[in-house]
């Protein structure tokens, strides 16, 4: 039975949007692979890594009927890859192996049964569905993704809290030392929902994720959540345990406010850093009346500082930051000016876009 014949290209674009949670070593072989089930004329492909399922339907040609297999997805993926993009290809079942064929070159590949497959149970309770652009989500998470802890002990901070209540649906990571909250409108009123999505599930949706004008449609359950998009199936374990409360977090009445130009502080700001340690991330902000001074030094007594003019009248505060936390929201937002609120030496500072009150990005001080 010919399970498949269509463009490498076609063929490669498939595997590659289900393939990307798909761990090269596992303890369960079968996880390795990609299941394959050809029902009439439509074919599944399911990829599980037991957290994550990720299940897209496509269109592929080959003989009308049903056939289920499973075979290793990267091989596959590193096969196909090898070849031309307009090069025809075909995958057809032959006992218990699977041929791939593209031109003069034939691959006979071991399968695996698909009963063998674990998927994943899909929760029975989940809420109402709500969708929003993709590029909405895609703008969203980029936002914030950033500020995900990476292996954290606290492991509800490995990810990003999604919370969706009335006509807003908000966006928050934290790694304990610095905050970034960013929201969106939705078309649909919906009941508060409050769920945490996993790091590596973040990471895989900006991946698959389009500057297209299509919707996204989300679920949530309370162990569950599940996206719909572009044809494919999205479900995900979500990471138990109560987030921080963002809004405590989130400094409302800072007194001193400045406005300059993003570029001109990244870059002032990349530029001092270079004469901090890789152990010691620190510079130090001297605020002055017209005036922000940007400086660092490291152990071989090496010093650097830039200084800015700035619209400011207010008290002399000198700060200290992680400078690596500075420079991620700053390379992560587009727009012209940024607006930086602080209260005193010993308070966090406040970073947001003075054109849009939707993104916050509170960063903590550091000793210096």
């Amino acid at each position: 039975m010919i399970v498949l014949k269509s463009t490498q290209e076609k063929v490669l674009s498939v595997l590659q949007s289900v393939s990307g949670i798909v761990e090269r070593r596992h303890t369960l072989p079968i996880l390795a692979n990609v299941m394959i089930r050809k029902t009439g004329r439509a074919l599944q492909f399911t990829t599980s890594d037991l957290e994550i399922q990720i299940r897209t339907t496509a269109e592929l040609d080959g003989d009308a009927g049903d056939f289920t297999t499973t075979l290793g997805a990267r091989k596959l993926i590193d096969i196909l890859r090898t070849m031309p993009s307009d090069q025809t290809v075909s995958l057809e079942s032959s006992q218990a192996k699977l041929i791939l064929k593209g031109g003069k070159s034939k691959f006979t590949l071991q399968a695996l049964p698909a009963e063998d497959f674990p998927l994943v149970q899909e929760s029975a309770t989940f809420g109402p569905a709500f969708s929003v652009p993709q590029k909405t989500l895609k703008e969203l998470l980029r936002q914030v993704s950033f500020a995900m802890a990476v292996h954290d002990i606290r492991y509800y901070l490995n990810g990003i809290l999604f919370v969706a209540e009335g006509k807003q649906l908000s966006l928050v990571a934290t790694d304990g030392h610095r905050l970034a909250f960013t929201s969106a409108m939705l078309d649909v009123e919906v009941p508060k929902q409050e769920v945490i999505l996993p790091r590596k599930t973040v990471l895989e949706m900006q991946r698959l994720l389009s500057d297209a004008d299509g919707a996204i449609e989300m679920r949530f359950a309370n162990n569950q959540a599940k996206f719909i998009f572009d044809g494919m199936e999205f479900v995900t374990k979500l990471v138990e345990g109560k987030f921080p409360d963002y809004n405590r977090v989130i400094p409302k009445n800072h007194k001193n406010a400045i406005i300059l130009g993003r570029t001109t502080l990244l870059s002032s700001l990349q530029r001092t850093a270079i004469l901090t340690s890789d152990k010691f991330k620190g510079v130090r902000l001297n605020l002055e009346p017209g005036s922000l001074q940007v400086a660092s030094s490291n152990a071989e007594q090496e010093e650097a500082m830039d200084e800015m003019d700035i619209d400011y009248s207010g008290p002399s505060i000198e700060i200290g930051f992680n400078v690596s936390y500075l420079i991620d929201v700053l390379a992560n937002m587009e727009q012209e000016m940024v607006k930086l609120e602080l209260s005193d030496a010993n308070s966090s500072a406040l970073i947001s876009n003075p054109e849009n009150n939707s993104f916050k990005y509170v960063v903590m001080p550091m000793r210096i």
